[in-house]
């Protein structure tokens, strides 16, 4: 595993596209911050929302697809599965909610990390 000493830092010139990314980083941070104590119903709505179109649209490039009203049911797991079709959106479904349970683990990529690959590639 590489290793990386942190103390070459300090003596580092920082750009300023450097300074913009952590500069970013933390206003974005803040305004996340701000509306999940704000308004944390609306957000979770939004999320309910995203979770429902990512599932009609996914599952539609496969050519997968029944009634928007039973998408909204399924996703809500409010009925069950009645076809093949729907097994199939109800399986995205439970994998969606793991991606989103999860999302602090999976696949993150943050500017932190631009930060740290921006650092490693001036060494």
């Amino acid at each position: 595993m590489r290793q990386f000493n942190y103390s070459l830092i300090k003596d580092q010139k920082w750009d300023s596209e450097l300074l913009g990314i952590v500069a970013a980083v933390y206003r974005e941070a803040g305004k996340q911050e701000m509306y999940l104590k704000q308004r944390p119903q609306e957000l979770e709505k939004l999320v309910e929302i995203a979770k429902i179109q990512s599932t009609e649209a996914s599952n539609a490039i496969e050519g997968i697809v029944t009634t928007s009203t039973r998408i909204r049911q399924l996703v809500a797991e409010k009925t069950t599965p009645k076809n093949r079709n729907e097994q199939e959106i109800a399986g995205y479904r439970d994998v969606l909610g793991i991606i989103h349970e999860s999302g602090n683990f999976l696949f993150y990529y943050t500017p932190f990390d631009k930060i740290r690959d921006h650092l490693l590639k001036r060494f």
